[in-house]
């Protein structure tokens, strides 16, 4: 009996001690499900759904073929949570070793950051380091897809197209001109993450993403090369202080090549110095022109009709004074009576500075106005400089100087897009990096007589005068040729120069226009010349371009390359 009761009694709490728990959890269920549910349901959105961004692809850069030159590709940046982060992890030593940091290091790092829920420990890692780190699985470590820009041809168009920072933004260059046609719009979701950061499910799209624009270059990735391996090559060789080169097509404006030396590769720019390697010196750099500028010096009195190519013009004795200042030819020269093509082939200072001074003061100023000089060419580089062309001087020495290339300053950009109105029968088309779909608006800015008269004269220089450098087997040439003193101080210096060369090519019909400067060569004292440095170059650009372009040789001799003579001034091309 007793131990019924006993038995009894344990039953009964037992039961009543059960129930209690059922009820106990019946309870919880019914508060969590009801009375808790907003409570519960907005910490656990809080520990798990988050808002993510979307990074959007960076706009594609190609030359005029289609070919690549700034392309982004996906990357992984490291990350870290620090209120996920746990200190004592196994593998913290891995972690710390793969990012190249002691564990100090890292510590401080996320210790300085300890309020924050998202740091970068690593941005833009190579693939293979960040699958490491996404192994080692450490909780609070987190891998974020981002785009890295990659420049295929590094440092032959580094100059043209600049480079984004670390952000895929545009610093410098047509990435920073095209910025906002490139970048595209950020978009944003909302997912659901584990507990070790990793993306369980997308509840929905916020805001779509947009890629950035693909942009079209008028470069030729072709000449682009070729100028910048003949450039780079005359540089080492007579160890120039800088180079620069430019191809415009005369018949669209368009830019077809740009390069400097020295250049940077873009894909390694923060391991740099920042030495001014990164400015574009074709549109960005000023130099007093020389020889190059009495092309238009001539054509400047042909176009107001006082002469012809065949006007006979007394430069002796080789000097002359003017406003009581001298005026000499190179090396001390006497030319003699020549005619005003002669003028030009024989670079003759004294030639222009009378060709000149017989005009109205505003005459030459205008003509160097109306073919480009005195304003940016308005190709939207970033830093684009202007150049100085004063209003016509009060001077007739300041307006003589100024006829044979000094008292102003230009950029090889300008001195191209000149030559180029020449070779276009005196329109003058907009500068452009983009490819056009058709044959842009042009400016009639010089008589296409005069021009033609001109190009006449300027391949005269090259077969028979100081360009002889500048032939190509096959082809007629026209250019000219500049050396110029530098100054420094206020002072012109005697052992410091700038080599020239400015032309079209082919002279016959022209197509392109180029121009090539070398900077302070200093391999030999007495090879400095245009003739000597740039002219060569320009034969090889040009060379190379005939080919790329497929424009078929011409049979021609010196006998081919004159000015022929009308009696009402017109010339013509043999």
């Amino acid at each position: 009996m007793k131990y019924s009761l006993k038995y009894s009694f344990r039953y009964s709490l037992l039961v009543i001690l059960l129930l209690s728990v059922a009820l106990g959890l019946g309870w919880r269920v019914i508060s969590l499900h009801i009375f808790e549910q907003d409570f519960l349901r907005h910490q656990g959105e809080a520990r798990t759904l988050r808002v993510v961004s979307t990074a959007p692809y960076r706009g594609m850069i190609t030359d005029r073929n289609g070919e690549p030159l700034a392309i982004s590709t996906p990357v992984d940046s490291i990350w870290v949570n620090p209120k996920e982060f746990m200190a004592e992890h196994p593998q913290l030593l891995s972690l710390a070793s793969l990012l190249d940091l002691s564990i100090d290091q890292l510590m401080e790092k996320i210790n300085r950051n300890a309020n924050r829920e998202f740091v970068y420990l690593q941005r833009h890692a190579p693939p293979q380091l960040a699958q490491q780190v996404k192994a080692l699985e450490v909780p609070g470590i987190h891998l974020k897809p981002e785009y890295r820009r990659y420049y295929p041809a590094a440092e032959v168009t580094a100059h043209v197209l600049g480079f984004t920072d670390i952000d895929d933004h545009g610093q410098e260059g047509l990435e920073l001109t095209f910025d906002s046609w490139l970048s595209g719009m950020p978009g944003s979701k909302r997912v659901i993450k584990d507990r070790r950061g990793r993306e369980v499910q997308i509840l929905e799209g916020i805001q779509d993403m947009h890629s950035g624009q693909d942009v079209v270059l008028s470069l030729d990735q072709r000449l682009q090369y070729l100028a910048y391996r003949e450039l780079k090559a005359a540089v080492l060789e007579h160890q120039a202080l800088a180079g620069s080169a430019v191809i415009l097509d005369v018949h669209t404006g368009e830019i077809l090549a740009m390069v400097n030396q020295p250049s940077f590769n873009p894909n390694l720019r923060l391991k740099l110095p920042l030495d001014g390697r990164f400015r574009n010196r074709a549109v960005t750099d000023l130099m007093e022109p020389g020889s190059i500028i009495k092309t238009f010096s001539v054509a400047s009195a042909l176009q107001n009709g006082q002469v012809k190519p065949t006007t006979m013009i007394d430069t002796s004795p080789g000097w002359m004074k003017v406003a009581g200042h001298p005026v000499r030819e190179d090396n001390q020269k006497n030319f003699g009576v020549i005619d005003v093509a002669t003028i030009l082939k024989k670079s003759s200072n004294v030639g222009v500075s009378k060709l000149t001074l017989a005009l109205p003061s505003e005459t030459l100023w205008q003509t160097y106005r109306n073919v480009g000089f005195g304003a940016a060419t308005g190709s939207n580089f970033p830093g684009e400089a202007s150049g100085t062309l004063v209003r016509p001087p009060n001077s007739s020495f300041m307006l003589a100087t100024l006829a044979f290339g000094y008292g102003m300053n230009v950029t090889p950009l300008q001195i191209a897009q000149a030559y180029a109105v020449l070779g276009a029968g005196g329109n003058k088309h907009p500068v452009t990096f983009l490819k056009q779909p058709g044959k842009p608006n042009a400016e009639q800015v010089l008589d296409p007589v005069v021009a033609r008269q001109v190009v006449d004269m300027l391949a005269q220089v090259v077969s028979e005068g100081s360009g002889k450098k500048a032939q190509v087997l096959g082809y007629p040439m026209a250019g000219k040729t500049g050396t110029v003193r530098k100054i420094s101080s206020g002072v012109y210096q005697e052992d410091s120069h700038v080599a020239v060369f400015a032309g079209l090519a082919p002279a016959s019909h022209p197509r392109f226009a180029i121009v090539v400067v070398v900077d302070d060569p200093k391999h030999n004292q007495n090879i400095y010349y245009g003739s000597q440095i740039a002219a060569p170059i320009f034969s090889k650009i040009a060379a190379g371009a005939m080919r790329i372009f497929n424009i078929a040789p011409e049979v021609v001799n010196s006998q081919d390359l004159r000015v022929a003579q009308f009696e009402d001034g017109t010339s013509f091309h043999e």
